[in-house]
């Protein structure tokens, strides 16, 4: 897959086709001399975590089958890019919202990890901050937005190779083997 500046051919500021490579991470217009960065873009991951109905299974875990592409119908955890002027924080209380309905009261922040996202055929890297959050409460959950389904699991019984994204994969896996509830 090529870099992502690649796609970029014309300045965004003066709309020269002079915008050269300037460095592993930047193009520089070589009219108007402005200098564009490629940074990652800002995105979150949830865990939410339910006590099961049987204590001998431990927690649960909040999951959802992905509706859309990149790895349509693989789990996931709730979660998604951050919007302008939005704080991390407040992106994974809303993203929360979106795809699952419920409503998140308290977020901790636990790790983050960078990840690659191909969105119409576009590599947009992003670092991934993985939160655990409390919510008001946790009946009613329903699939939403990006998320055809909604799940509870055992944290026993995940299976990280599931989760398509490899971020969420590793950040699954980090969290089982760092934080153990």
């Amino acid at each position: 897959m090529e870099h992502p500046l690649a796609l970029f051919r014309y300045c965004p500021k003066c709309g020269s086709p002079r915008f050269a490579e300037h460095n592993s991470k930047s193009k520089q217009c070589q009219d108007c001399g402005f200098t564009y960065y490629i940074n990652p873009s800002a995105a979150t991951v949830a865990f939410i975590l339910r006590p099961s109905a049987d204590p001998a299974c431990g927690p649960e875990l909040l999951v959802v089958r992905r509706a859309k592409d990149p790895a349509r119908g693989t789990l996931d955890l709730p979660g998604g890019f951050s919007d302008l002027f939005e704080t991390s924080e407040e992106g994974v209380r809303r993203e929360v919202l979106e795809e699952t309905g419920l409503q998140v009261t308290d977020t901790r922040f636990l790790f983050s990890l960078p990840n690659q996202y191909l969105y119409s055929g576009f590599l947009v890297h992003t670092m991934d901050m993985f939160y655990l959050c409390q919510v008001s409460h946790t009946d009613g959950v329903r699939a939403m937005d990006d998320a055809a389904e909604t799940m509870w699991i055992a944290l026993q019984d995940l299976r990280p190779e599931e989760f398509g994204l490899l971020s969420v994969r590793s950040g699954v896996e980090k969290f089982l083997a760092n934080f153990p509830i």
